[in-house]
């Protein structure tokens, strides 16, 4: 009956009981997902990890750049990967740039969320932040209810009296 129609038998579900299988052309039914995947993975979206480095001396006004920065990065969907590098005798005061990471990580609170606590790695200390999950808005549909305007009379009507 395929032949005949110049179509393929395809088994569907061999291990079900009996085994399914539908008449259909295989050659589109393969191209057609292929394309299905293709698209699915042209529409995924990679999630970029942004990088900031600090250092444990770091001025007020470097650091409320820095930030700026980082605000825009999480504002935009990124991670933000931290990063607080000690030089020389910097080593001696690790206190101090966990003093820092922490103040960056509470400013952030409102914006992003750490998703890795500062660690020490070498002479690294590094966290990650994401961006904090955004709330749905009640209504959905996203569109403000505007108050209702009352019509004048409708053409061959005649207009009521206020009361």
């Amino acid at each position: 009956m395929a032949q005949q129609q110049g179509l393929d038998l395809v088994e569907v579900s061999p291990n079900a009981e009996p085994p399914v299988c539908k008449i259909m052309d295989f050659g589109k039914f393969r191209y057609d997902e292929g394309m299905k995947r293709k698209q699915a993975r042209k529409s995924q979206q990679r999630q970029v990890i942004k990088e900031i480095k600090f250092h444990a001396n770091v001025d007020t006004h470097d650091l409320a750049t820095k930030m700026r920065k980082t605000r825009e990065f999480l504002a935009a969907g990124n991670k933000v990967k931290i990063t607080l590098a000690y030089r020389g005798r910097e080593n001696a005061h690790k206190e101090l740039g966990f003093e820092i990471m922490r103040r960056v990580i509470d400013e952030l609170e409102p914006e992003a969320v750490c998703e890795q606590p500062p660690k020490l790695m070498g002479r690294l200390l590094s966290c990650l932040l994401a961006p904090r999950p955004q709330k749905p808005t009640k209504g959905g549909g996203g569109k403000q209810s505007q108050p209702k305007r009352e019509r004048g009379p409708q053409p061959g009507q005649e207009p009521q009296p206020a009361t």
